[in-house]
């Protein structure tokens, strides 16, 4: 049986848009691409958490940083054939100020844990979802800015660079999802649905 280890935030984990709580497995685009790709011949292991960003700590939750937390999961998971990488969003924060070639910075760091602790697996960066242009309002979040918009909206010309110059593979979620209207950043279930099919049509290229 394949294994593919997806390493994200809350759009790997699969938060409810406004109300909170998580989509059940069937709804969530990691549940879909196992049951695409068969659950007999495949097993999609979800490694999914609220905020993680790639190298920052968070100083208002803990265990955020997914370059302190992603050996020990790689440890877990020996050699999967397949790692899906997506974060960048929540580096995105103002707390952080960081551009787009830094967070770059940051998955360039996370490729080299990979390619150190599971170098026989294949790797699959994928640059995240597009905010809404709200997202930065009082009502929706506002550890984003203005700023952060155009910042998220750069990553996917970097990340397409981080890919080629490192060799692996690449998908751009915001030329096949976009973020509900209710939150503004994270994916409904029709962007769960689209998400799941582009993976699985990458995936297909190369396994």
């Amino acid at each position: 049986m394949k294994q593919i280890l997806c390493f994200g935030d809350s759009n790997t984990y699969g938060l409810i848009p406004r109300k909170g709580g998580r989509y059940e497995w069937t709804v969530r685009w990691t549940g879909i691409l196992n049951e695409k790709l068969g659950v007999d011949d495949y097993h999609v292991i979800e490694e999914g958490l609220c905020g993680r960003t790639t190298i920052f700590d968070d100083p208002l939750r803990d265990y955020r940083n997914g370059f302190k937390l992603l050996p020990a999961v790689l440890e877990t998971n020996e050699n999967p054939d397949v790692i899906v990488l997506m974060l960048g969003t929540n580096d995105c924060k103002t707390v952080y100020g960081a551009t787009s070639e830094v967070i770059g910075l940051g998955i360039e760091r996370l490729i080299r844990l990979i390619k150190l602790y599971s170098s026989r697996s294949k790797i699959l960066l994928i640059s995240p979802i597009h905010f809404g242009d709200k997202v930065w309002q009082r009502e929706y979040d506002p550890e984003f800015s203005k700023n952060s918009i155009e910042v998220n909206e750069g990553l996917a010309v970097v990340y397409r660079g981080i890919a080629d110059k490192e060799d692996i593979f690449y998908l751009d979620a915001s030329s096949v999802a976009s973020p509900s209207e209710e939150d503004q950043e994270h994916m409904n279930e029709e962007g769960h649905a689209a998400l799941a099919e582009a993976v699985y049509e990458k995936i297909k290229e190369f396994v």
